[in-house]
């Protein structure tokens, strides 16, 4: 097998040690690495500062076939990755007048004047190659020397991303440092917790010696990887354990690949010209982002209603005020109304609603923090479910929401406006048993 090639990625700034900004760079960069069998060797966080910059970059550049540095390519004065490696690669700096014609290009684009300190960004090293950036105004630099790269890119996430997926990739695989293609399958699952989901799918994979399999657990869904470490088993057996496993999740089975649950059932709604709408309380907004995220949801997503109060639960959704105060917000009979009244009042074939006690503060000896009711409208029934999470505000918010948008990809499966993900209706396996227990505590 040929030898793997070393990966170091170099993140700066200031605000990711401070603590204000999460190091999304990592966790990105080494994803994408990952799809393509190379691993992240190190990362290292620095400061702005020069000095620390240049000590981290030497370390690297002596060992790594791959260097990445990701931050300080800016206008400001904090700005000095490029100046700084330059340096140290013995590179002068030369001014770039295509550069300068696309920053130019953008600030007219917007209507801004272009402030001078904005042409520090058109220097790059004479020996390297600017990688264009349609989403901002500092270019990606790409350096080839000593029988290595650096690739150097913008801090901003949203230039980062389209930067090395669209530029950086394809020049790695052209210069061999990986396929051109994905080293593992993926398998997205939901509504079965970690351990139990590894007891289910373990006969799949007991006659299959060398078979890298991994899994890793959500809010609410679990992926499992599988994998050839060796390359004994291609992408063609690969994908027969793979259809194995699809036929023993039956419903818990969500797609081969990454899409997102909210991706699935939006899918499954558009291709069936069907439309949906979201009544919610204690997720506070985040079911209807989730929808509004994708591209082309206005074709699916007829609106959503946050209704807090009690009040705002009659007024906005036709909740009976009787049944508030019989039942209270936090029930099965809340739920159910509030699905039905967003589904009759936006006009939408389905109604998905939640409301619960998110925490730390609230709930009660019958429905103590942590405790979700959804409610679900649909052509031919209403229906409501009650879940329970430990965990934080933020966890037990994120969880409901999977958990709703879940529950309705289970639904349209069973009405038959989806594909069944298996070959059988899930049972009373005790494996699927237990796993629904796992799922419903907030286990795995």
């Amino acid at each position: 097998m040929p030898v793997a090639k070393r990966v170091e990625l170099v993140t700066t700034g200031e605000e990711l040690l401070l603590g204000l900004t999460a190091n999304s760079h990592l966790s990105y960069i080494g994803r994408q690495l990952a799809k393509r069998g190379l691993a992240l060797a190190r990362n290292v966080v620095v400061n702005d500062d020069a000095d620390a910059i240049a000590e981290q970059f030497r370390e690297c550049w002596a060992r790594a076939d791959l260097v990445i540095t990701t931050g300080g390519l800016g206008p400001t004065c904090d700005d000095r990755t490029r100046e700084v490696l330059a340096e140290i690669l013995g590179q002068q700096l030369v001014f770039d007048g295509e550069i300068e014609a696309a920053i130019r290009q953008r600030f007219a684009a917007f209507g801004r004047k272009m402030t001078a300190n904005n042409l520090k960004q058109a220097y790059r090293p004479e020996r390297s190659e600017a990688l264009p950036n349609a989403n901002g105004t500092a270019p990606g630099i790409w350096v080839e020397q000593d029988g290595r790269i650096l690739v150097m890119l913008p801090g901003p996430p949203n230039e980062l991303v389209p930067m090395f997926e669209e530029q950086v990739v394809p020049r790695l695989i052209a210069r061999g440092f990986f396929p051109d293609e994905e080293a593992y399958l993926q398998i997205r699952t939901a509504g079965v917790g970690e351990s139990a989901l590894e007891t289910l799918l373990r006969p799949v994979f007991a006659d299959a010696p060398g078979l890298g399999v991994a899994f890793c657990a959500h809010q609410g869904a679990v992926d499992v990887r599988l994998s050839s470490p060796d390359g004994r088993y291609s992408r063609a057996q690969l994908q027969i354990f793979a259809n194995r496993c699809r036929e023993r999740l039956g419903y818990d089975f969500v797609c081969f690949g990454d899409d997102s649950l909210v991706k699935i059932v939006s899918d499954q709604l558009r291709n069936h010209d069907l439309d949906i709408a979201v009544a919610e309380s204690c997720t506070g907004g985040l079911l209807s982002n989730a929808f509004t995220d994708l591209c082309g949801a206005s074709k699916i997503f007829n609106g959503g209603i946050v209704c807090y109060s009690n009040d705002c639960k009659v007024q906005l959704l036709d909740v009976p005020e009787c049944l508030l105060k019989q039942h209270g917000a936090v029930s099965a009979e809340a739920a159910a109304a509030m699905a039905s009244g967003v589904a009759e009042i936006l006009e939408a074939s389905f109604g998905l609603a939640v409301t619960g006690f998110a925490g730390p503060c609230g709930g009660t000896k019958e429905n103590p923090v942590g405790t979700i009711y959804l409610g679900l409208h649909t052509p031919h029934g209403v229906w409501s479910r009650k879940v329970s999470y430990p965990g934080s505000r933020v966890a037990v918010k994120q969880r409901a929401v999977n958990a709703a948008l879940d529950w309705l990809r289970r639904e349209l499966i069973r009405a038959g406006i989806a594909s069944h993900a298996g070959k059988s209706e899930p049972t009373e396996d005790p494996a699927r048993v237990e796993a629904r227990r796992l799922m419903e505590f907030g286990n795995g």
